[in-house]
């Protein structure tokens, strides 16, 4: 792929981000919250089929000028039945800022994980299944979808590759479909064993009491690193 090639892709990627994921971007906070999400995670090989995984997360709301998020997430991975196919066990610690204080949440997970390619393009299917502890609160399960397609080109030195992804949440409490995330970001290399990803995420919440739906907008950043 030749130089003049790849930048021509890049300037037509940053366009296209602008276009479509940001169009009212002057307007972000009309409907919501602008928030930013920052991601920290490691992963373990410990065999040909099994990984550790760890993963750190803060997060930061009301014009991204409040830390109201973080949690801990650690978990093993198996992809030794099937070429197209990874199981996880991952058990998750949360702390969120309530009305009423701080409140901690403890939330075990199982993961399945679908790949699979089409037409060049990377196709992946998670379902998860938690189980939600959470302080003061009542005890229930939720489960969660996230598709993800990832485009087969990877451009510079960094293979710098664009992904969407779309994920719906399932309340087995309210028996209802009350939270929905778009995910548009780049994933790339900085280091042979270290990952980087920046993405735009539109998440649609539901009101257990009204029933309205609100909007919130987010900056995205991940980093991985892989032993």
């Amino acid at each position: 792929m030749s130089n003049l090639f790849k930048r021509e892709c890049i300037g037509i990627l940053v366009v296209i981000s602008f276009v479509v994921l940001f169009p009212n971007l002057s307007f972000a906070f009309d409907d919501g919250d602008f928030q930013y999400w920052n991601t920290e995670g490691a992963s373990w090989k410990i065999s040909n089929d099994s990984k550790v995984n760890l993963e750190q997360e803060f997060r930061f709301g009301d014009n991204a000028g409040n830390p109201y998020y973080n949690h801990t997430d650690i978990g093993i991975s198996y992809s030794g039945l099937y070429d197209w196919l990874v199981l996880g066990l991952n058990y998750r610690h949360v702390n969120e800022e309530k009305s009423s204080g701080w409140k901690v949440e403890n939330r075990p997970h199982l993961n399945a994980t679908v790949k699979f390619e089409l037409a060049e393009l990377n196709f992946s299917n998670r379902g998860r299944l938690e189980y939600r502890n959470k302080e003061d609160a009542d005890n229930y399960f939720r489960y969660r979808n996230k598709f993800a397609v990832k485009f087969p080109f990877k451009l510079t030195d960094f293979a710098i590759q664009p992904y969407v992804a779309d994920e719906w949440f399932y309340d087995f409490d309210s028996k209802r479909l009350n939270r929905n995330r778009f995910y548009s970001g780049i994933i790339f290399k900085l280091l042979d064993n270290l990952s980087g990803e920046v993405y735009y995420l539109l998440e649609r919440n539901e009101s257990s009491s009204t029933k309205k739906w609100t909007d919130v907008n987010v900056l995205g950043t991940k980093l991985k690193i892989y032993f």
